[in-house]
């Protein structure tokens, strides 16, 4: 076979090979969940354990993510085009204010349970 019919074929393959991999590692991470709480469960222990606590503010975590990446991708096209840095700019930026905005976020929730507590 030539290169030009293997590589349509390969990615059309490598396409479905990843989506089946997803669903059968979904499928598999639920059913060892189920197995896991039932072994709890059998054993005689406390099914709250099931009940983590969820994250209490997403909303907020996604807010300083999405401001934290606006502002990298600002800070990002000062960069370029002051210094003529291209992709390399952005994407650190990106980042690196990205980073910043989730550990804001993460201060703040910590700060809101410490004061519940």
């Amino acid at each position: 076979m030539e290169t030009e019919t293997i590589v349509p074929i390969f990615g059309m393959l490598l396409t479905i090979i990843i989506t089946l991999g997803a669903f059968v590692m979904v499928v598999y991470l639920r059913k060892f969940k189920n197995v896991e709480r039932m072994t709890i469960i059998e054993k005689g222990l406390a099914p709250d354990l099931f009940n983590r606590e969820r994250a209490s503010a997403p909303t907020l975590r996604w807010s300083f993510l999405l401001i934290g990446a606006g502002f990298g991708f600002l800070i990002g096209y000062w960069l370029d085009s002051m210094f003529n840095m291209e992709e390399v700019g952005y994407f650190s930026m990106l980042f690196i204010f990205g980073g910043i905005g989730l550990g804001a976020a993460y201060f703040i929730e910590e700060k809101k349970n410490n004061g519940k507590n």
